[in-house]
C-alpha cells in the first residue's frame, strides 16, 4: 500500500465536495481498511501529521479497525507504538484530537490488559493524573475515563486506588475540565460497583458524592454549557446504577435539582438539565419518590415554571424550562398517585386559573391538560369543578390563553371524552364560536399565525370531542359542523387542512348512518388529497385524509362506501413506497378499519395487505433516525441520555417529526455523526443502543393492525396466519417495549381466533369449564396454545414495562374468557401464571420495582393509575381463570383471598371498587365452591354496601346477590336477608342507574333462591317500579327468571303487579336488541303472551 496515496484520500474526505468523499470513503473501505498496514498508517498521520484535521480523522478512523487489526501489528513494534501514541496524546494542544487520542489508546489498552500487556499504562496514567502540568493531568484523567468505559470490570481489583486518586483529582484548583474528566470516570466506576459484594466502594463512592455535587453546581453556576451537559449526564448516568450509591443523598440531591430548575438567574439549559434529570428520578426512582412524599413539591415547582412559558412558535425546537416543565408533569402524574400529583394541582389551580397574569391563567390549564393522561380516573372525578373553568378560559379576552385552553382541551377530550361530551350543549358552541372568529383572512404576520394555531386548536379539540360523543348527539351537530370543515379543507395552511379532515373523520365516525347525507360530498372533497405526494406536508395531509377515509368507511357502513373501496386500497399501497412513515401507518390502520367494515367481503385484499405487512415486520433495524412524538420535538437541537450514550438530536432533512441522532463523545466538542454503514459488530459502543427507530414503531402499528384483521377475516384469513404467527413469535424479545406488547397480543388474538373457528366448524366441542379437559382442542389448536404460552411466560415473569404487562393480563384474561381453560392445560402452567399474578397483586413483579434495589424500604401504599391498571388486569385474569376453570376455581382463590380483601377494604376507592368487582366476577365463575367462603365473604361485602363511592356499593350488591345465588351455606344466607334488605332498601331508589340495575339483580337472585325471606308485597313493586334496566342489562337475566317463576308458582305478589308490568314487557321486547339475550328474549315474549291471554 503507498501511504502517500492514503493520506490523500484522507485528506479528500475534509474536502466539501460530496462525490470526493464518497470515491475517498469508497476506496479506503475497499483498497486499505482491510489490511492491517492501514492502521499502523492512521497511528502515525495521528502522532506525526501537522494537521490537526487529519489528526483527528485518522484518529476516529484508527479507533475502528483497533480491534480487527491491532493483533497483526508486529510485537516488536508495539512498545514503540504505545509510547509515542502516549507521548503525543500528553502534548497534543487540540482537546476535540486529544479526545479522539485518547479513545485509540483505550481501544487497544482493552486489548493488551487482557492479554496481560501495557500493564505499565494504570501507573503513568495516575501519575499524569497528578503531574504539575495542567493538559497532562487532563489527559491522563480523561484516557483513566476511556479505560473505564471500554472495560470498567478490568479495574474492580483497582477500585480503592482509583477513588484516592478521583478525590484528589475531583479537588483540582486549576482546572474545571480536570474535575468534569474525574467526574465521567466516577460514572463510569459506579455502573460496575455491587454494593452487595463490594460495601467497601460503595463506601468510598458516597464519600465522594458531595464533592461531584459540588462540581455540578459549580459549572452550572459558570454557565460552561458543554461542562453543564457532561456533569448532568454524570448524575444521569448514576441514577441508572445500583440505588444504594445516591440513596444517602437522594432528598437533597432532588432539592437541589428543584432549587437549580427554579432560579431565573441560571441558564436555561441548565435549568432544563435539572427539570430532566428530575423527570428521570420520577420514572425511575418513583417509589423512592412517592416514598419520601417530594410529589407535592415537584408538582407546585413545575406548575409555576410553566407561567414561564413564552411565544410556543418562537422557540419551537428550544427545550425550554417551562417546556420542559410541562413534561414532567406528564411524568408525575403517570408515576405518583394522584394524592401527590393531582390534589395539589387541583388546589393551587384557582390561583392560576383566576390570575390577572394571563401567563398564569395559560400555565394553570395547560399544566392540568399535560397531567390527564396519567390520572384520567381522578381528572374524571373532577369535572364538575375543571369544566366551569374550562368555559370561562375558552372566553378569554387573550389569545394564548385561549390558544392553550384548546390545546388542553383536546388532551382532555383525548382521555375523558365520553364524560366531557355530557356538556357538549355548551361545549360546542364555545369550540365553534372560537374557531368562527379566526375564520377571516387579512392582518399582519403574527395575528395571521395567531389565527392558524386558534383554529388548529379548535378543530383538534372538536375532533377529540366529537370522538367520546354518542350517535344521537353528535348527529344534532353535522349540519353546522361539516360545512365548517369543509371550508378549512381548502385552508393554505396545512396545519389547518389536516385538522379540519382529522375532525370530520371523527364527526363522521361518531354521528354514524347520520353521516349519510354528508357523505358523497365529503369523500368528493377529499379524494384529490389521496394522491398528493410532492412534500412532506403533502404526504402527511395525505395520511390524515386516507385515516379520515377508514373513519367514514366505518359510519356509511360497506354498502355505501363501497366504490371507494378498490381505488383507496390502490392508494394505500402505493403509498407504501412514498418513503413517509406516517402515510404508511396511517395505510396499514386504513386496512385495519376497512377489514372491520367488510369482515369476509375484505378477503380479496388479504394477499396483498398480508404481503405489505410481513415486508415491514421483517425489515432490518440499523437506521438511527427515530421518530419524535409532540412532546418530544421540544428535545430537537438539544442532547439526551439513551442506554448511557449522549445523543445530539438534530432534524432529518426535510421532516420536523424525525430526527438524527449523533453520538456526543464524552467530551461536548468530539461529535460523531453516525454513519449507519458503520455500525458493525465491531462498534461496541452502540451495541446497547435501544432508541427506538422508525422501522420498530412502523413494525409495531403492523402487528397490532395484523392482530385487528385475524379477528375481523376470521376464516379468510387462515392462508396467512402460520406466517403471522412465525414472524410475531421471533419479535416477541424485541428491545422496544411496544412491539413485546403488540407481538404478544396478536399471538393471543390469533389463537382466540382459531379457537372459535374450530369451535364453529364442528372441529371440536364447545368448551367447558375446569380441568381436566372436558373438550379436547383440535391438535394445531393445542400446538399453537403451547408456543404461545412459551412466548408469554418469560416476558410476563420479568418484563420491566408496566405497559407490556398490563396488556399481557388483558389478552390472557380474554382469552380464557371466551377460549377456556385449554391454553392453560400445559404443565404447570397454571401454577406458573398464578405465581406470576400473586408477584403483581402484592406489587412484586419487576414492573412494579424501581429500577435497582432499595437499600431501605419506605411504606408505599397508594399507586398512580398507570400503575394500578396493572393491578386491576391482573384481577381479570383472576377473573378469567374463575370463569374458564369454574367450580375447580374454588381451590385457587385460598391463594387470592387475602391480598384480594385487603385491597377491598383500601381507603382508595379505585382499588375498592376493582376488588370488590373481582369478587364478584370470582363468585360467578366458582359458582357452588364458593360455598366454604361464604362467611368471610359476606361479612366483606354487606359492609362494602355501605361504601361512600357509588361505584364500590354497586359492585357490592352484584357480588352479594351472586353470592346468594351460587353458596349453599343457606342457614348463614338466610340468617344475613335482613341486613342485606335494610341496606338494599335505600339504594333501590338511588339516581345513579347501574346501582339502582344490581340492586334490582341482587335482589331477585335472592327472591328466587329463598322467596320466604323476602316481604314480596313490599319488595315487588319496588322493584316492577325500577323497570326496565337502563345501564346494566345483564341483570335482566335474573331479574326475568325471578318473576317467571314467581308466576309457575302462582305467588299472588307478583300476580298483583301483572298490570303494571305488561306496559314494562312491552317496552322491554321494542327495546334495543342488547338489553335481552336471546334466551332471555324468548321468555319474556312468552310471559308476555300468556299475560295477555289470562
Amino acid at each position: 500500500m503507498d501511504e502517500d496515496t492514503f493520506i490523500q484520500l484522507l485528506q479528500s474526505i475534509l474536502e466539501p465536495d460530496t462525490e470526493r468523499v464518497k470515491a475517498a470513503t469508497a476506496a479506503l473501505r475497499k483498497d486499505y481498511y482491510p489490511n492491517p498496514e492501514s492502521l499502523a498508517f492512521l497511528l502515525k498521520i495521528l502522532t506525526s501529521h501537522e494537521s490537526p484535521q487529519l489528526r483527528q480523522l485518522a484518529a476516529v478512523e484508527a479507533r475502528t479497525l483497533v480491534a480487527k487489526h491491532w493483533v497483526s501489528i508486529p510485537d516488536g513494534a508495539k512498545p514503540n507504538v504505545r509510547r509515542t501514541l502516549l507521548e503525543s496524546t500528553l502534548a497534543e494542544q487540540e482537546s476535540l484530537v486529544r479526545h479522539s487520542e485518547a479513545r485509540v489508546i483505550a481501544a487497544i489498552a482493552k486489548i493488551d490488559l487482557e492479554d496481560g500487556e501495557w500493564s505499565e499504562l494504570p501507573g503513568i496514567l495516575s501519575a499524569a493524573a497528578k503531574h504539575d502540568q495542567v493538559t497532562h493531568r487532563e489527559t491522563g484523567v480523561y484516557i483513566l475515563f476511556t479505560l473505564l468505559e471500554v472495560m470498567g470490570d478490568g479495574f474492580v481489583s483497582q477500585m480503592h486506588d482509583l477513588f484516592v486518586l478521583f478525590n484528589h483529582t475531583i479537588q483540582d484548583r486549576e482546572s474545571a475540565e480536570v474535575r468534569i474528566n474525574t467526574m465521567l470516570a466516577l460514572s463510569r466506576m459506579a455502573m460496575v460497583i455491587d454494593p452487595d459484594e463490594d460495601p467497601t466502594s460503595l463506601s468510598e463512592f458516597r464519600e465522594i458524592l458531595p464533592k461531584m455535587v459540588h462540581v455540578l453546581a459549580e459549572v452550572v453556576k459558570a454557565g460552561d454549557e458543554d461542562k453543564v451537559v457532561q456533569a448532568f449526564e454524570v448524575f444521569q448516568t448514576v441514577l441508572g446504577c445500583d440505588s444504594q450509591l445516591i440513596s444517602n443523598i437522594f432528598k437533597d440531591l432532588i432539592s437541589l435539582m428543584m432549587e437549580m430548575a427554579s432560579s431565573l438567574e441560571l441558564a436555561e439549559d441548565s435549568r432544563s438539565q435539572a427539570l430532566s434529570f428530575l423527570m428521570q428520578c420520577v420514572k425511575y426512582r418513583k417509589l423512592k419518590v412517592q416514598g419520601l412524599r417530594l410529589g407535592e413539591t415537584l408538582t407546585l415547582k413545575a406548575l409555576q415554571i410553566v407561567t414561564e412559558l413564552g411565544d410556543l412558535r418562537n422557540d419551537e425546537e428550544d427545550a425550554t424550562p417551562a417546556k420542559t416543565a410541562l413534561g414532567l408533569l406528564d411524568v408525575l402524574s403517570q408515576s405518583l398517585p394522584p394524592a401527590q400529583v393531582m390534589v395539589p394541582l387541583m388546589l393551587a389551580l384557582p390561583k392560576y386559573v383566576n390570575s390577572s397574569d394571563p401567563n398564569y391563567r395559560r400555565a394553570g390549564i395547560l399544566s392540568l391538560g399535560f397531567c390527564v393522561e396519567g390520572a384520567p380516573d381522578f381528572i374524571g372525578s373532577q369535572l364538575n369543578e375543571i369544566m366551569p373553568l374550562v368555559f370561562r378560559l375558552l372566553q378569554d379576552n387573550d389569545v394564548k390563553v385561549r390558544q392553550a385552553t384548546l390545546h388542553a382541551f383536546a388532551r382532555l377530550a383525548e382521555e375523558v371524552g365520553e364524560e366531557m361530551a355530557k356538556e357538549h350543549e355548551t361545549l360546542v358552541p364555545l369550540l365553534v364560536q372560537n374557531l368562527e372568529a379566526v375564520m377571516t383572512t387579512g392582518g399582519d404576520k403574527k395575528h395571521e399565525e395567531q389565527k392558524i394555531d386558534i383554529m388548529t386548536g379548535a378543530c383538534n379539540a372538536l375532533d377529540c370531542l366529537l370522538d367520546g360523543m354518542d350517535a344521537d348527539i353528535s348527529g344534532k351537530y353535522i349540519t353546522r359542523l361539516a360545512p365548517l370543515f369543509t371550508r378549512l379543507f381548502d385552508h393554505p395552511e396545512f396545519r389547518v387542512k389536516a385538522a379540519a379532515v382529522g375532525a370530520m373523520g371523527s364527526l363522521a365516525a361518531s354521528s354514524e348512518k347520520n353521516f349519510l347525507p354528508y357523505f358523497e360530498k365529503t369523500v368528493e372533497v377529499l379524494s384529490p388529497y389521496i394522491n398528493l405526494k410532492e412534500s412532506v406536508d403533502e404526504l402527511d395531509l395525505r395520511g390524515t385524509v386516507t385515516d379520515a377515509m377508514g373513519h367514514i368507511a366505518s359510519a356509511v357502513g360497506p354498502e355505501a362506501f363501497q366504490k371507494y373501496v378498490l381505488p383507496l386500497m390502490e392508494t394505500s399501497e402505493q403509498a407504501l413506497q412514498l418513503g413517509n412513515p406516517q402515510l404508511k401507518e396511517t395505510s396499514f390502520i386504513l386496512w385495519s378499519g376497512l377489514s372491520k367494515v367488510y369482515k369476509d367481503q375484505f378477503t380479496p385484499f388479504l394477499a396483498g395487505v398480508s404481503k405489505a405487512l410481513f415486508e415491514s415486520l421483517k425489515q432490518e433495524e440499523t437506521d438511527l433516525e427515530v421518530e419524535l412524538g409532540p412532546e418530544a420535538q421540544e428535545l430537537l437541537g438539544s442532547e439526551i441520555t439513551v442506554a448511557g450514550k449522549r445523543l445530539k438530536i438534530s432534524n432529518s432533512e426535510g421532516n420536523d417529526s424525525r430526527a438524527i441522532l449523533s453520538r456526543v463523545n464524552g467530551n461536548a466538542d468530539e461529535d460523531e455523526v453516525i454513519d449507519v454503514e458503520d455500525l458493525d459488530d465491531d462498534d461496541s459502543a452502540w451495541d446497547d443502543l435501544t432508541a427506538v427507530t422508525a422501522v420498530a414503531m412502523e413494525k409495531e402499528i403492523a402487528l397490532e393492525v395484523l392482530g385487528d384483521i385475524i379477528g375481523a377475516t376470521r376464516k379468510s384469513f387462515l392462508p396467512y396466519i402460520q406466517e403471522t404467527v412465525q414472524i410475531a413469535l421471533g419479535l416477541t424479545d424485541h428491545s422496544y417495549e411496544g412491539i413485546r406488547k403488540s407481538s404478544i397480543g396478536t399471538l393471543w388474538r390469533a389463537y382466540a381466533a382459531l379457537y372459535e373457528i374450530s369451535e364453529e366448524d364442528g372441529q371440536m366441542a364447545k368448551w367447558e369449564p375446569g380441568l381436566p379437559l372436558v373438550a379436547k382442542p383440535t391438535e394445531d389448536l393445542k400446538k399453537l396454545g403451547g408456543v404461545i404460552l412459551t412466548a408469554t411466560i418469560p416476558i410476563w415473569e420479568d418484563e420491566v414495562d408496566r405497559a407490556v404487562v398490563t396488556d399481557i393480563n388483558r389478552n390472557v384474561s380474554a382469552t380464557l374468557k371466551l377460549c377456556g381453560p385449554a391454553v392453560i392445560n400445559e404443565a404447570k402452567a397454571l401454577d406458573t401464571i398464578v405465581t406470576i399474578l400473586i408477584s403483581i397483586l402484592t406489587k412484586k413483579h419487576p414492573c412494579q420495582q424501581d429500577m435497582g434495589e432499595e437499600e431501605e424500604e419506605l411504606e408505599v401504599q397508594e399507586s398512580s393509575e398507570y400503575d394500578w391498571l396493572v393491578v386491576d388486569t391482573a384481577m381479570d385474569v383472576m377473573s378469567g381463570l374463575a370463569i374458564a376453570l369454574g367450580p375447580t376455581f374454588g381451590r385457587l382463590w385460598k391463594v387470592f383471598e387475602k391480598t384480594i380483601l385487603a385491597y377491598a377494604g383500601s381507603s382508595e376507592s379505585l382499588e375498592r371498587s376493582s376488588a370488590v368487582g373481582n369478587i364478584a366476577e370470582c363468585i360467578s365463575g366458582m359458582e357452588s365452591s364458593v360455598t366454604e367462603y361464604t362467611k368471610t365473604l359476606l361479612t366483606n361485602l354487606i359492609h362494602r354496601l355501605d361504601d361512600e363511592e357509588v361505584e364500590v356499593k354497586s359492585n357490592a350488591t352484584y357480588a352479594v346477590g351472586l353470592l346468594c345465588q351460587y353458596s349453599t351455606s343457606d342457614t348463614l344466607l338466610q340468617q344475613a336477608y335482613p341486613i342485606i334488605l335494610t341496606k338494599l332498601e335505600p339504594l333501590l331508589h338511588t339516581e345513579s342507574a347501574r346501582l339502582l340495575d344490581n340492586s334490582v339483580g341482587c335482589v331477585s337472585r335472592m327472591i328466587t333462591k329463598h322467596p320466604s325471606r323476602v316481604p314480596l308485597d313490599n319488595v315487588l313493586p319496588i322493584l316492577v317500579g325500577a323497570m326496565p334496566l337502563k345501564a346494566d342489562y345483564d341483570e335482566n337475566e335474573p331479574l326475568w327468571d325471578m318473576i317467571i317463576q314467581l308466576y309457575q308458582k302462582s305467588n299472588p305478589y307478583i300476580e298483583s303487579q301483572t298490570s303494571a308490568l305488561i306496559p314494562v314487557i312491552e317496552q322491554v321486547l321494542k327495546g334495543p336488541e342488547e338489553q335481552l339475550e336471546t334466551e332471555t328474549r324468548e321468555k319474556v315474549a312468552q310471559l308476555h303472551t300468556y299475560l295477555r291471554s289470562k
